[in-house]
């Protein structure tokens, strides 16, 4: 399958460490450190709702908002248009 910086393309196949490094390489360097303790690969990613992120990774909200909307949420409706 693809790759690009050394992650496959589709996010339903990250890694735990493909998360993590997907979300430092975001800015989010401390938040990063919570997908990794809560071992959330692309797949468990894909699942996650608005309320696990900001409830679920015990993350401060400004960061947990900002990541649910502008990562998870775009990642789920990418994965879905490029597997309908």
């Amino acid at each position: 399958s693809s790759v690009e910086n050394g992650r496959p393309l589709d996010p339903a196949d990250w890694a735990v460490i493909d998360v993590v490094n997907y979300f430092r390489t975001a800015g989010f360097e401390e938040q990063a450190n919570a997908f990794q303790e809560q071992e959330i690969d692309g797949k468990s990613l894909l699942l996650m709702t608005r309320n696990d992120v900001l409830t679920g990774l015990s993350l401060k909200l400004g960061p947990a908002l900002k990541i649910y909307e502008y990562h998870v949420k775009p990642l789920q409706t990418q994965h879905l248009k490029n597997n309908s």
